[in-house]
């Protein structure tokens, strides 16, 4: 195939997956909120509700990280340092994992992490937001 006909045709990709994105977004902005209970998550600084998490913001964003043992989520954690004044600046931002308070704390500190971090082990925060598969705990983010 000729590199016209082949360009011509991921630019007829591109846009269908550019239509499906937008379907997407139009279906995504018909979810009504949803009542979320008030979790007790365990911190190094003691228990915290839910709740408190927003600290006065109307928005939180929840990482739901997969613990210490998982290379791909503290990649990802190493970075949110570079982005958390910035996302402070709009809204809540918390770091979740089935670690205990103990062992966030040592490890956040041997990566130089200096957001905040709470401990979903014992709750059911992560599964009923959809983060527990058969396998095991999944990441992902919620708002």
């Amino acid at each position: 195939m000729l590199y016209r006909e082949v360009s011509e045709k991921l630019a007829a990709y591109r846009r269908d997956i550019a239509a499906l994105r937008e379907k997407m977004r139009t279906l995504q902005s018909e979810v009504e909120p949803q009542e979320v209970e008030n979790y007790r998550f365990a911190t190094a600084d003691g228990p915290v509700r839910l709740s408190e998490l927003f600290g006065g913001k109307e928005h939180l964003f929840v990482i739901h990280n997969m613990g210490k043992t998982c290379p791909a989520c503290t990649m990802w954690a190493d970075g949110f340092n570079g982005v958390l004044p910035h996302l402070e600046n709009r809204t809540a931002f918390v770091v979740s994992s089935p670690d205990d308070p103990e062992t966030q704390r040592a490890f956040a500190a041997s990566r130089g992490w200096h957001f905040r971090m709470v401990s979903h082990q014992g709750t059911s925060f992560a599964a009923d937001m959809g983060y527990r598969g058969a396998e095991g705990w999944l990441p992902g983010v919620s708002v």
